[in-house]
């Protein structure tokens, strides 16, 4: 059996996950990366998305990420996310009503609509949701 690797995820004020890994798939700047023990040390941006691992035990684990960098050393896969929230602490109520909320933000053509922002809140709800649904 493979040893395991050591997976860190951060945000500015929240220790994410701290834990052992089978593997790390993430969602990288130039696409999705895997990470087992072992691996070649490379930094990287990550983009809005999931980051899925294996635990030790096997089982498998979604955490939304919205952006950040990751560092990956031959035993250890350090997150640095400016947000980042596992499937378990996702409130489907708050990400559904944001969700509503872009969208009829998005609809709107008036002017004083800041459409970029609009844009990115929907894009992170549809991406909690999809972390919600991950299994």
């Amino acid at each position: 059996m493979a040893e395991n690797i050591f997976l860190e995820v951060v945000t500015p004020g929240l220790s994410v996950v701290s834990e052992e890994a089978e593997i790390v798939m993430a969602p990288g700047s130039e696409g999705e990366f895997g990470v087992l023990n072992g691996h070649t040390t490379f930094l990287t941006s990550l983009k809005l998305g999931t980051l899925r691992y294996k635990d030790a035990s096997g089982k498998e684990r979604a955490i939304f990420v919205n952006g950040g960098f990751a560092e990956v050393l031959p035993n250890k896969v350090t997150v640095l996310a400016e947000s980042a929230e596992r499937r378990k602490d996702i409130d489907v109520d708050r990400v559904k009503a944001a969700k509503a909320r872009a969208e009829e933000r998005l609809a709107k053509k008036a002017e004083d609509v800041d459409f970029a922002r609009a844009e990115a809140a929907l894009r992170r709800a549809v991406q909690r949701l999809a972390v919600i649904e991950t299994r």
